[in-house]
């Protein structure tokens, strides 16, 4: 991360001198939490300086945009503050990851709102993008946290703002979740890359499973990931892909009342568990022919060989039939 020289100056200033930030990322600053933090603040003072940086007789701030809203709410004559140079932009921008972004869990959407600045600057600082590698390190994200900024950058503009309309609720009552479209964006990508025809319609697809969400068709985030499977079956079971196709075409049908969990239920569950099933078959083998070849069997104890016997005979019926 490009670093910053610091002038170590501490000083007391007015709120009314200081200026948010304007390269930070955050948003969202939610009531409820504010309440919280003023409370504190009124009862206790603020304990942690707010840092700031001076542009000719304005303060910006790098750190406590919170904590300054806060004072100034509670008319507060001055506020403890250290004063640091003005960084450029692209230190600027990685300080509020650096320090906020470890620091507390933002929204991905707040932190996907600067990013593609962010790699811009990078692009004219080094002569080329950032890969994910150099991305994370500089901002202090984990290359997972980056895919799912990257994946909430790519949603249309009218979701973008459903959802930042979304993030102003308290978490508790947020329906259209970050975890919801970045969920459905994920298994989407899937859905494409295996059967490239859909992409044709995407804006629309994305509609009905935004709709059938809120009318809980989809009664669940975690349920696109069973979207993925079905799209995925096509290679993994040997699902055929007229199946497959028939099964999203119902999910992605707006006058249906199919959703995911059931097209998956009645097309490829049988198929994933067959497979798991078989990959544990193969674990037992290994376990016995390993007992075996050691000539260890005295070891196994009798409830374990009461649900060897159990399977035997469940096997046995099977073969039989």
């Amino acid at each position: 991360m490009a670093t910053m020289r610091t002038l170590g100056i501490s000083k007391n200033l007015s709120p009314q001198r200081i200026e948010r930030n304007p390269e930070n990322p955050r948003l969202i600053f939610r009531q409820d939490e504010m309440d919280n933090l003023m409370f504190s603040i009124n009862r206790h003072g603020i304990q942690v300086p707010l840092t700031v940086y001076q542009d000719g007789d304005i303060f910006h701030l790098i750190d406590g945009e919170r904590r300054w809203r806060c004072a100034k709410k509670l008319n507060h004559r001055t506020v403890p503050v250290l004063v640091r140079e003005k960084p450029t932009e692209l230190e600027n921008l990685l300080l509020m990851y650096n320090i906020h972004a470890l620091r507390e869990q933002w929204d991905y959407f707040t932190i996907a709102s600067k990013l593609t600045r962010v790699m811009e600057l990078y692009k004219d600082n080094h002569g080329h993008s950032p890969n994910e590698v150099q991305l994370s390190e500089e901002t202090g994200l984990t290359r997972g946290q980056i895919r799912r900024c990257r994946l909430l950058l790519d949603l249309p503009d009218r979701f973008k703002d459903m959802l930042l309309d979304e993030l102003q609720l308290p978490k508790l009552q947020q329906k259209l979740s970050e975890d919801l479209f970045i969920e459905m964006e994920r298994s989407l990508k899937t859905v494409i890359n295996r059967i490239p025809n859909y992409s044709e319609h995407i804006d629309e697809i994305r509609d009905v499973l935004v709709s059938k969400f809120r009318d809980g068709l989809i009664p669940a985030v975690t349920d696109f990931r069973q979207l993925s499977k079905i799209a995925t079956a096509v290679d993994n079971i040997g699902l055929q892909r007229q199946a497959a196709v028939k099964s999203l075409d119902a999910i992605f049908d707006p006058s249906s009342d199919h959703g995911i969990r059931e097209a998956y239920e009645q097309t490829v569950q049988f198929g994933y568990n067959e497979k798991d099933a078989a990959r544990r078959l193969q674990s037992l083998t290994e376990f016995f022919d390993r007992i075996l070849s050691e000539n260890r069997v005295d070891i196994l104890d009798r409830e374990f060989l009461d649900h060897v016997r159990k399977l035997h005979a469940r096997l046995t019926r099977i073969l039989e039939n």
